[in-house]
């Protein structure tokens, strides 16, 4: 299958400010995602999507040569991810002139993804599915630990079980956002939101770590300060 490795990078951020360049454990965290990916990939495939001149030259510091930015309408907070996508199928088949026949997204704010991962993940997806996703087993499971509330304000659990051990109760799967596997049809006729036909792909919490606020930030500064 012809991949294409589609690696978001927008340059506004307001939690962690500058994050996509911002160096983890003296590496700019968007390097850990593009190393990642040309473990697997080799860099024809892989495609830097950004709307910033310095997420650019940085991201080019590791070989990767980043052909175009991205238009204003997807560097807005409202730009979404189908859009992004599709953009990125419509410039490789520009510059590459070929038609991907899987796509792989992987967000720079999952840094301790590994490439290996990327090929487990990708071992799993054939053309009938929509998509392969990474996820981890979430703490919150929704038949044990989360509640609402009900019109009179009492809390009431998310699920209804009968189950009084928290083993009992079914597993729940928190997507962690380190891995898509997508077939290129499914987007190009829905978004990821509306896919049916997705099966996992299970990471365990340290590679899951996603970068999303400053204290997710002081997290992967001490793990990767301790690798």
């Amino acid at each position: 299958m012809i991949p294409l490795i589609i690696i978001p990078a927008r340059g506004g951020s307001k939690g962690v400010p500058g994050k996509n360049i911002k160096p983890l454990n003296a590496t700019p965290l968007i390097h850990y995602t593009i190393e990642a990916a040309q473990e697997v990939f080799d860099n024809q495939y892989i495609f830097l999507s950004t709307d910033s001149s310095e997420i650019k030259s940085v991201a080019e510091e590791t070989g990767l040569r980043v052909p175009v930015l991205r238009p204003d309408y997807l560097a807005t907070d409202t730009a979404n991810s189908r859009d992004v996508i599709l953009h990125a199928m419509e410039q490789f088949v520009r510059h590459q002139g070929k038609e991907p026949e899987v796509i792989i997204l992987l967000q720079p704010t999952s840094p301790f993804r590994t490439g290996t991962q990327i090929k487990e993940a990708l071992a799993l997806y054939n053309e009938s599915l929509d998509m392969v996703v990474s996820v981890k087993e979430t703490n919150a499971n929704p038949y044990y630990v989360l509640f609402e509330e009900d019109e009179q304000h009492f809390l009431k659990k998310s699920k209804a079980s009968k189950a009084l051990r928290r083993q009992d109760v079914p597993k729940v799967w928190e997507l962690n956002g380190a891995i898509y596997v997508i077939n290129p049809k499914s987007i190009k006729d829905t978004s990821i939101g509306d896919f049916e036909k997705v099966i996992k792909y299970e990471m365990d919490a340290y590679t899951s770590i996603d970068i999303d606020t400053p204290l997710d930030w002081q997290l992967a500064e001490l793990i990767a300060s301790n690798q």
